[in-house]
């Protein structure tokens, strides 16, 4: 069943379009991630599923429920996780993990037993008592992800939940979302990171100027686009490589180095090239190819060939 489902979902701020006319359809029990460059809606998109935002056209249903007619509905039902901090500093953070608690329902001494449990496999247990406004930008962050976590909500809502924070806490947080998607929550995720897209998410949709350009799976995606092209040469050629493959419609998404003093230069092109002609004008430009070779697109390169921006990869 699809529990979050938007049709031609829009919002404009006087002439300026921010979601145009976006299409949803997520099912429980899975995540769905909206991967897109600075300002390509993402955010927009959130805020009017959340309900704290109204679509200037188009409609969103979440657990069927409508999020303007039915809006009282729809948050009882949703968690959300924003981009800015949502904690009292002034309280501890135990006391802002049982007050979230207690608006959900528990009970105070259930409240602070759950606040408690939390703390501990997040790693905050040593920092309970300690006030909000201590804590590191990290410790916030997740802080922030326990809340809107409180309780096992139907929907999530993740607004680039991982941005700032190292590689192991990043981890919790993912095997905390994952726990909730087994048990049936369904997960919308924004982030600008690819490798937490195709680490979390079941499907994607790729947003580029408030539009959608992709959606399906990783695999779909990458495969719909073109080819990838690999091409090793020596380290002095790179710049003449990359001027001769952009005749050809290739866009460089990456490079490492490889042995023999060579290095590999990914490209993403949309269609799949002939290598001969390639290897011809490589060759008239007097530069010594090691190896070229085919294969499927990645997804790094599909959303450069659909957006015109690399995309980013969490930092190590």
């Amino acid at each position: 069943m699809d529990v979050i489902e938007t049709e031609g979902l829009t919002r404009r701020y006087g002439k300026r379009t921010v979601v145009d006319g976006v299409d949803l359809h997520v099912p429980d029990g899975t995540v769905h991630a909206l991967l897109g460059p600075n300002g390509s809606g993402k955010t927009t998109t959130v805020r009017m599923l959340a309900t704290l935002l109204r679509p200037t056209a188009g409609h969103a249903r979440i657990l069927g429920h409508d999020t303007v007619s039915d809006a009282h509905l729809v948050r009882s039902r949703i968690g959300l996780v924003g981009q800015f901090h949502a904690v009292d500093p002034r309280l501890t953070g135990a006391e802002n993990l049982m007050m979230f608690a207690r608006l959900n329902g528990f009970r105070a001494r259930d409240a602070r037993r759950h606040a408690l449990d939390l703390l501990e496999r997040f790693d905050l247990a040593d920092a309970a008592d300690q006030a909000v406004r201590e804590y590191s930008g990290g410790m916030r962050r997740r802080l922030d992800v326990l809340a809107g976590t409180v309780v096992r909500p139907a929907v999530l809502f993740l607004d680039e939940p991982s941005t700032g924070l190292d590689p192991h806490s990043r981890n919790e947080i993912y095997r905390h979302v994952l726990d909730y998607v087994a048990q049936g929550t369904a997960v919308l995720l924004t982030t600008q990171y690819l490798d937490e897209a195709e680490r979390l998410a079941d499907t994607i949709t790729i947003l580029d100027g408030g539009r959608t350009v992709a959606t399906g799976t990783p695999s779909e995606i990458a495969s719909a686009v073109g080819t990838g092209l690999d091409v090793a040469i020596a380290p002095e050629d790179r710049d003449r490589v990359v001027s001769v493959l952009a005749r050809f419609g290739a866009k460089q998404v990456g490079s490492a180095a490889i042995q023999d003093n060579s290095v590999k230069l990914s490209f993403g092109l949309d269609h799949d090239p002939a290598l001969l002609p390639i290897l011809r004008a490589l060759d008239a430009e007097g530069i010594d190819v090691h190896d070229i070779g085919r294969r499927r697109a990645s997804l790094d390169e599909a959303f450069l060939a659909l957006t015109g921006h690399p995309t980013e990869r969490t930092p190590a």
